[in-house]
């Protein structure tokens, strides 16, 4: 049974944030999601614009769908890393173009 947003506004507590899409991304979303956030110069941002997933939820999907190991060294990597937060570069929402796509 699926839950309207008002009825799971009702069952959250203040603090906890509701839920905006009840449907789980597909494949094709959980590929592009991941590329763009192995991309160095593609910021939560930028992802949370496209999916509406924002960073916290871009990690626990990372750590959901890679390896462990993989996982750490990817943390590692954009841990505090300027080209991944919009609010360091000055505000500049980046837009991720892959390299296979056309212009």
């Amino acid at each position: 049974m699926r839950l309207s947003t008002v009825e799971l506004e009702s069952s959250y507590a203040p603090h906890q944030a509701v839920p905006t899409e009840l449907t789980p991304p597909s494949q094709a979303d959980l590929s592009r999601i991941i590329e763009m956030a192995w991309e160095d110069r593609t910021a939560f941002e930028a992802i949370e614009s496209q999916f509406g997933l924002n960073e916290s939820a871009v990690i626990a999907l990372m750590r959901r769908q890679m390896k462990p190991t993989s996982f750490r060294i990817w943390r590692k990597r954009v841990s505090g890393r300027r080209t991944k937060h919009a609010a360091l570069q000055g505000g500049l929402l980046m837009r991720h173009r892959a390299t296979h796509s056309r212009p």
